[in-house]
């Protein structure tokens, strides 16, 4: 785990355009940093030492010199790869994982990412060709972003390290900041920054010497055939690839831990490592709230009791005030309240570890969300004549509450009911809009200039289009929509770097690709049945866990945080946008803010997660765009 960046074409003398870009990524790699220059490329890393500690030093070449590499993460079947390529011939440096990429590159050309089992985002300089190989792992756990100038190529593991090279890029990109008001997120390849471009999961790039940059998919999640065999017979074999991922997940120099929040994905984890892998006194990390009725730590303590884990628990003093600029700057974009746990927990872990197992991706693989069964419902409420539901059934709604918990009955019926006269892909990113800003409220809070700027531009496509491309039920659309965009652009975009802000890595069994893929043809029944999620998941956990644990209802952090923290809420409402500046800038309608706020801060109608993303953009724009500091943000 590391930071990577480079620059392929004009290059400042002394490499000084290198050395800002690396002290950007310090935290990324707090244990070394290495350059190398032909004087028209230069590629630079910085090092969190996990394989080959004293021999694994970027950037790596191969024998003769000609080809060079910086990666970021880690290749977990090198050792196989490594035993193949020695076999015919090949020659190795060092040991450090990344290198088989080298060997890979000389025999199969830009097809060696076909034989890749890991998290990565890489380059490869061939100075031979003089040619740029770079790509992101199949579902996005690691980032590559880059800019394509006319004098120059740069690419880097985070944005801050681009804005080092060029601050002429901190400019507000108004199409991600739509889009990440109707969806919490940014998809690629879009960023809060014009210019600045995201590589998306599963794609290389390639760049010939004065040529502009080529973009291809290599890889893509298949629903189709559907895999055949008893119920009994797929969680036999369920087990058995989770068991292999959590092996290979477990290569290291360093002493790996795992995060234990008590909820069902982090705790068959660890209930599987300890019982099938054999991994004993497992070093667990547990955050814990002082509500009880959102902790999550004593259900944590419990599998950490029946497992025999080495278990390391701390509350969590929750002040967003004073550490929310801090999450922006690691974050270079707006994000959402589960940076704050994640933060915590990494900094917690890193007091021990280096390395992590999480159980990202556990609710795209299996059907996790409440919105999966809900998005079905909706299907049948449409059966209901159209006049019916808009003249009887939708003004009987505007009589039940709109304010309280987001998971109220009243917000059920009220998003069932909208959703139930929209249809296939827009109406899954209606599913998700419903809770932020959609169409009709950000025509209120943008400005006419802003409207005028972002005509013909749908910021809910990045969701509709790989629902509407996929061949399938509508669960497979779904699940297949949230793999390509929601997953590597939320949870995941936010474990990296949450834990890189600490210099930890974080590893995620359920996204290795080949149990994706597995999972993804499994039957859509075998994953969502009635109400009851990630049923074939609860089958298995059933053989590991308490029924406690099983039949708790999954609680979900950050969502809770606008009610948790109701009194600083209103503070950080006070400070940031009572005199907001996207508002002096012409962004936002001062009179739509006001409205929102006091709405919510009277109680008529529940606005919480709407005003967390207000406050987030708002922090970011001053930092990021005005050029604040982090201390005069907060």
């Amino acid at each position: 785990m590391c930071g990577i960046a480079g620059i392929v074409g004009a290059l400042e003398p002394a490499g000084a355009d290198m050395r800002r870009m690396l002290r950007a990524l310090e935290h990324r790699g707090p244990d070394g940093e290495g350059v190398h220059s032909d004087g028209y490329a230069v590629l630079g890393h910085r090092r969190l030492s996990i394989i080959d500690l004293e021999g694994g030093r970027q950037p790596l070449h191969n024998v003769e010199k000609t080809i060079w590499l910086v990666c970021n993460g880690e290749i977990y079947n090198y050792r196989e790869l490594r035993a193949r390529l020695v076999a015919d011939g090949h020659q190795f440096v060092t040991h450090s994982d990344c290198e088989v990429i080298i060997g890979l590159y000389e025999r199969y050309g830009d097809a060696l990412l076909d034989h890749l089992r890991g998290m990565f985002a890489f380059a490869l300089w061939d100075t031979r060709k003089q040619r740029l190989l770079a790509a992101r792992d199949h579902l996005g756990q690691k980032p590559l972003f880059y800019v394509d100038q006319a004098d120059r190529f740069a690419f880097g593991s985070e944005i801050k390290s681009l804005l080092a090279l060029d601050s002429s890029l901190s400019t507000l990109n108004l199409q991600a900041l739509e889009q990440y008001l109707a969806l919490r997120l940014i998809g690629p390849p879009l960023t809060m920054f014009k210019g600045v471009c995201k590589l998306p999961p599963g794609h290389l790039l390639t760049l010939e010497r004065g040529a502009r940059p080529q973009i291809r998919a290599y890889w893509d999640l298949q629903f189709e055939p559907k895999i055949q065999g008893t119920e009994e017979d797929l969680i036999d074999e369920l087990d058995e690839r989770i068991v292999e991922s959590l092996r290979l997940h477990m290569v290291s120099d360093v002493r790996v831990g795992a995060f234990l929040s008590g909820g069902l994905d982090s705790s068959l984890l660890v209930a599987m490592l300890a019982k099938r892998v054999g991994v004993k006194e497992l070093p667990t990390f547990t955050i814990g709230l002082p509500y009880q009725r959102y902790d999550e730590a004593p259900y944590a303590r419990a599998v950490a009791e029946m497992y025999g884990t080495e278990h390391h628990e701390r509350t969590l003093s929750l002040n967003l005030t004073g550490l929310l600029p801090d999450l922006i700057w690691h974050l270079d974009e707006p994000s959402d309240p589960l940076s704050l746990c994640a933060y915590q927990v990494a900094r917690f872990a890193r007091e021990t570890v280096k390395v992590v197992i999480g159980g990202d991706g556990g609710d795209e693989l299996f059907g996790g969300y409440d919105r999966y069964y809900g998005n079905l419902y909706a299907g049948y409420y449409s059966r209901v004549p159209a006049a019916l539901r808009r003249h009887v059934f939708g003004p009987a709604l505007s009589l039940v509450p709109a304010s309280g918990w987001y998971k109220s009955a009243g917000h059920q019926m009220r998003w069932l009911h909208r959703l139930s006269f929209l249809s296939g892909g827009e109406r899954y990113a209606a599913s998700l809009s419903y809770f932020y800003f959609d169409s009709a409220m950000r025509d209120q809070l943008l400005s006419p200039g802003a409207r005028a700027e972002l005509a013909g531009f749908d910021p809910e496509l990045v969701l509709k289009a790989p629902f509407d491309r996929l061949q399938g039920d509508s669960l497979d659309r779904m699940l297949y929509a949230d793999s390509k965009v929601r997953l590597p652009d939320h949870p995941v975009m936010i474990s990296d770097r949450m834990s890189m802000a600490h210099g930890l890595e974080a590893r995620s069994p359920f996204m290795d690709h080949r149990l994706a893929e597995f999972a993804a043809r499994l039957s859509s029944s075998l994953k969502v049945r009635g109400r009851s999620l990630r049923y074939i998941q609860r089958k298995l956990a059933a053989r590991y866990l308490s029924p406690e644990i099983l039949a708790r209802p999954k609680q979900g952090f950050s969502s809770a945080l606008p009610y948790v923290l109701r009194d600083e809420y209103k503070k950080l409402y006070d400070h940031y946008l009572r005199d907001s500046a996207l508002v002096q800038a012409g962004v936002f309608e001062r009179k739509a803010i006001d409205a929102l706020l006091a709405s919510h801060l009277a109680g008529h109608e529940d606005h919480g997660n709407r005003l967390w993303l207000l406050i987030n953009t708002e922090v970011w724009y001053r930092m990021r765009i005005l050029g604040e500091s982090q201390r005069a943000a907060a």
